[in-house]
């Protein structure tokens, strides 16, 4: 199954084809709406197998790390917005006051039009079909321009969506720059961005041509703090532990590094090479054969995060190894300071590097002194903590006692804020990104005697009359 490149023909008449379909209020149906949501879950739950070889092949990554924040999330997502079509769709009677009662005051859905979805090579699944699944929900048309960087699943893709999908209205565009270049082009009525801050900027400028909506999912250094006096610190190393292997690391919701208090440092480290020796208790560790952990995704990826490894002033801990180009073991890197070249970036890698700090105070400013990240993780079983950071911290989400939670969880928003992003998705949020919420009154031709103050020429009684909602009583409180 060669990777094979849209042509620039291609996109431009499927660009046509499903501008028309929206045009003509193919897509505006619940029951069309509806039917391709099952569909597309569908799309996947048949070709799971298939969908899991293609991401073995292009990140190394194993069956549960393609079940578990894959194909969970996409199926029942789907199923639920397809159950939910009805509700989500429904118009709403805002309250008014008694005297607008008669006006028909009404909030509709209406769907933004046509969609541009471009997603990311580490979860090039989840990624795309989750704001997808709100596209369809909204009645949008949509295409989805999956990474080049995932030949496999990209392709894979492209083959499987004519056989379940309405190619007039759901498209898979596959390419590398010319391609996204030629999509970012033409005028969307919303861009939904997931990858790097980098291209997320280009992408926002390109949107800004046309003055289209844009959603950006953008990651970021994601911290953690340790309240080591008051939980289990080797439940906590051995959850994070696994959101930093997740993928090799290569995840935009992974820990970055971890905060704690510089007396319990030593105690992390060890409760980190315990939980190592439990996931991988092989004669070469996470490296051997049997170990089935992910890979990096390129030489160029695995150069760079072994050059900061070599830059950094820290104390490796544990780890350190690579094998040729394709995998890092997970790595504890020690004493890092604010400065060093661990904590540039988002490392994007399964290098964990431990940040002493004196106090949560401490842990609190450095956060804060930092841009607003994607996710904080805070471990601790302290009322007082948990209010400390909801209180003086800001991000896209804060989780308690575990790591990597929350995409995939319906019931929540998930996304960013400042240089990690913004706009939200999942569930109902995917819904409420594609439609535009319309309102509608009818003034009845009985209100007439009341307008008629605001007709010219202007008279003291008019001002009189028209004034009152200015000069409401103001409450002391």
């Amino acid at each position: 199954m060669a990777f094979k490149n849209t042509t620039i023909e291609d996109i431009q008449s499927g660009y046509a084809e499903l501008r028309k379909s929206f045009q003509d209020k193919k897509t505006l149906p619940l029951e069309f709406r509806r039917a391709q949501l099952l569909q597309l879950a569908r799309l996947f739950q048949e070709n799971t197998v298939g969908l899991s070889d293609a991401l073995h092949a292009d990140l190394g990554r194993h069956k549960l790390e393609a079940s578990l924040p894959e194909m969970g999330p996409i199926i029942s997502g789907a199923v639920r917005a397809a159950e939910s079509l009805e509700e989500w769709n429904k118009p709403e009677k805002p309250a008014v006051e008694e005297w607008r009662s008669s006006w028909d005051a009404t909030i509709y859905a209406r769907p933004k039009g046509l969609i541009l979805i471009i997603g990311p090579w580490n979860y090039p699944y989840v990624t795309t079909m989750l704001p997808l699944i709100g596209a369809i929900a909204a009645g949008c048309t949509a295409i989805v321009k999956p990474s080049e960087f995932n030949p496999a699943c990209a392709q894979l893709l492209a083959d499987l969506f004519p056989k379940y999908l309405d190619a007039s209205a759901y498209r898979i565009v596959n390419g590398a720059v010319s391609e996204t270049t030629a999509l970012l082009d033409l005028k969307w009525d919303h861009i939904f961005f997931t990858g790097s801050g980098r291209i997320g900027r280009v992408v926002a400028a390109a949107a800004a041509k046309n003055v289209t909506p844009v959603t950006l999912e953008l990651g970021g250094k994601s911290p953690v703090f340790i309240d080591a006096d008051n939980t289990d610190v080797e439940l906590a190393a051995k959850r994070i532990l696994w959101g930093k292997q997740q993928n090799a690391g290569q995840i935009c919701v992974a820990p970055d590094y971890i905060l704690v208090p510089r007396a319990q440092q030593d105690a992390v480290v060890a409760a980190f090479k315990k939980a190592y020796q439990t996931f991988w208790p092989h004669p070469k560790g996470a490296l051997d054969p049997l170990s089935e952990m992910g890979t990096i995704l390129n030489p160029h990826h695995h150069a760079r995060l072994t050059e900061l490894l070599g830059r950094t002033q820290g104390t490796i801990a544990h780890g350190g190894n690579s094998e040729g180009t394709k995998r890092i073991e997970p790595t504890v890197v020690t004493d890092v300071k604010l400065d060093d070249a661990l904590m540039e970036d988002e490392l994007f890698g399964p290098i964990i590097p431990i940040v002493p700090v004196d106090d949560r105070q401490e842990a609190i400013q450095v956060i804060q002194g930092r841009s607003v990240p994607l996710v904080i993780y805070v471990f601790t079983d302290s009322e007082e903590t948990k209010n400390k950071f909801f209180e003086n911290t800001n991000s896209g989400t804060l989780v308690l006692n575990d790591t990597v939670a929350q995409l995939g969880v319906h019931e929540i928003p998930f996304g960013g804020q400042g240089e990690s992003g913004y706009g939200s998705y999942s569930g109902k949020y995917s819904f409420e990104i594609f439609v535009n919420r319309r309102s509608y009154i009818n003034v009845p031709p009985a209100f007439e005697p009341y307008l008629g103050y605001r007709y010219p020429p202007y008279t003291e009684e008019a001002f009189q009359a028209l004034s009152a909602p200015a000069n409401i009583k103001i409450p002391d409180h």
